[in-house]
């Protein structure tokens, strides 16, 4: 296939990396420009796949839709809500695109910025995790071997669970619908509990190890956080994994108390450095596409949510302003998602 691939930090030239690897052709458009700079026709990647290979780059989005079988979004959620239109209204209507990860109903988002069309599917995480080492060279340093995948319109999903395994390999147990695939990325419980109990290590640009500092503490939050997360997932008849689960999978280690495995963690995968830097994601993304998407859908539904909504009002105290602006819920009635998101 040829994979048209909309973004170039890091996942981006990972995800091209991994797919040229498999024998497919891939472009990559950055939105900026910015990110596909010195990048000239080679990749190389290092890390769990070693190798050079072949990647072209498109300076406009109609070019990288040229000829392309399917398209993958691969941004910060912060960007999305200025993206996904200049997406919808370039792209070819049968094209689909799959959103990695699929922040905050961002598929739903886009379906109805573009109108009728192909699927859109939700990837509740990206196929792998990476860093940008040069412009043409990236670190690949884990290959997920599963992650889930759901859809707009939701029977749409084993579809785009198929492209995608044949893309990178790893396989896409589907769930039912874009919700469902939201409540997966556990990101914003374990980042809003580390950037709470951390914030003055972050305000003072500390060097620290966030694995070593998810003490007994910072793991009953995180244990609060994602029992709310679950009971309101709950309320849409979805069962995303466990905070222990998601550990697990991502880590490998033994399932246990999250302090135990975070230890485990670390001594695995030696030092993890956290955010320095007030700026940092674990806040300015991580609440108002994560905790505070969960809020909104919660005050729908009437569902309460104490200690959800404690973390975000304190973490909104302490940077100093407010974390719940999200435009991509925009004009959505979100006491009526599941039938939304099923129709698309």
């Amino acid at each position: 296939m040829r994979l048209a691939i909309l973004g170039a930090g890091a996942i981006g030239p990972a995800c091209a990396a991994l797919a040229a690897s498999r024998g497919h052709e891939a472009v990559i458009w950055s939105p900026s420009g910015a990110g596909t700079r010195g990048l000239e026709g080679r990749l190389h990647a290092e890390g769990l796949l070693e190798g050079v290979f072949p990647v072209a780059v498109a300076t406009t989005l109609e070019a990288a839709f040229a000829g392309a079988d399917v398209a993958l979004l691969t941004v910060p959620a912060y960007a999305l809500p200025g993206l996904l239109p200049r997406i919808a209204a370039a792209i070819p209507k049968t094209l689909p695109l799959l959103i990695s990860p699929a922040a905050s109903l961002a598929p739903l988002a886009f379906a109805r910025a573009r109108g009728p069309g192909a699927p859109v599917g939700a990837m509740a995480t990206t196929p792998v995790t990476g860093r940008r080492l040069a412009p043409d060279r990236v670190r690949i340093a884990a290959i997920r071997a599963e992650a889930e995948m759901g859809a707009v319109p939701g029977h749409a999903a084993p579809e785009l669970a198929a492209v995608a395994e044949s893309l990178f390999g790893n396989r896409w147990p589907t769930v039912p619908d874009a919700l469902a695939a939201a409540f997966i990325n556990t990101n914003p419980i374990a980042h809003a509990a580390l950037a709470l109990a951390n914030v003055t290590r972050i305000e003072q640009r500390e060097s620290w190890g966030q694995y070593g500092l998810m003490t007994p503490a910072v793991c009953r939050l995180m244990d609060a956080l994602g029992a709310e997360r679950d009971a309101l997932a709950a309320r849409f008849g979805h069962r995303p994994p466990s905070m222990v689960e998601a550990f697990h999978r991502t880590n490998g280690v033994p399932r246990g108390p999250l302090h135990e495995m975070a230890l485990a963690i670390e001594q695995g995968r030696g030092f993890v450095a956290g955010p320095t830097d007030m700026a940092t994601r674990y806040v300015t993304e991580d609440v108002p596409y994560g905790l505070a998407f969960y809020l909104a859908v919660a005050a729908a539904v009437g569902q309460p949510m104490p200690a959800t909504e404690a973390t975000v009002t304190m973490l909104e105290t302490l940077w100093g302003q407010g974390l719940r602006e999200n435009p991509l819920l925009a004009g959505l009635d979100l006491a009526d998602l599941p039938a939304t998101l099923n129709r698309g």
